[in-house]
């Protein structure tokens, strides 16, 4: 790992204060969702900076901060992945996809899904996303919804809404937080359609999720949906 130039790089930023500070807040205590991720204290503008000025990095570089305990190591990958994915290459999608248990905090697929998977699909057959939103791993079907973000930017709204339905039970908070989440941003596009989602299944979804749906909406509204629970 020494001899990665990026890790070189991003050791020359660590800074302890923030890295136990990022500890706390990404939940790394055993048994809670980023248990075993290890903080060098390196903010997400810094880890930009560092992936554009490597952003020729090859995929055996990126592999092997990927597959480090280190989050900034992996999240810094990932930006290099955004950079290269911009040429709407298939090998990128593919070497994401194959690294999706590595993508394995909320931020990493935030800052990641949309502009790798959700831009490369943007014309192309979604049905990996239906895939990603069933399986057991909780990263999966984050980055499944998540990669939608991409579609609502474009006013294509019927991928969102029908992956929400897949994952309206589900009992995960960062899923419950990243459809309604999904379901906000529609909303901002297309009330109409958000709305009759609600309609529909506000009395059936979690409250985090229908929280997250209706942070929009006019008071009166708001209480109307959180009185069907």
């Amino acid at each position: 790992m020494l001899k990665n130039k990026i890790a070189r790089e991003l050791r020359l930023l660590a800074n302890p204060e923030k890295a136990r500070g990022l500890t706390r807040f990404f939940k790394t205590a055993p048994g809670e969702y980023g248990a075993g991720d290890v903080f060098l204290g390196i903010m997400v503008p810094e880890q930009r900076i560092v992936a554009k000025n490597n952003a020729t990095a090859t995929l055996a570089e990126l592999q092997s901060l990927l597959n480090s305990k280190i989050h900034e190591f992996r999240l810094t990958a990932l930006l290099v992945l955004v950079e290269q994915a911009e040429t709407g290459s298939k090998k990128i999608v593919d070497f994401y996809l194959k690294n999706s248990n590595n993508v394995n905090n909320w931020d990493l697929v935030d800052l990641s899904a949309p502009r790798i998977l959700g831009q490369y699909l943007l014309e192309r057959d979604r049905k990996i996303l239906y895939k990603l939103a069933r399986s057991k791993n909780l990263w999966q079907k984050r980055i499944a919804i998540i990669s939608t973000l991409t579609f609502i930017k474009q006013h294509q709204f019927a991928d969102t809404i029908k992956l929400a339905e897949i994952l309206l039970n589900d009992e995960h908070d960062l899923i419950q937080k990243a459809v309604g989440w999904m379901l906000r941003e529609v909303g901002k596009k297309d009330l109409k359609t958000k709305l009759a989602f609600l309609q529909k299944f506000a009395a059936l979804m979690p409250r985090t999720m229908l929280r997250y749906a209706i942070e929009r909406l006019p008071e009166n509204q708001r209480q109307k949906f959180l009185q069907q629970k």
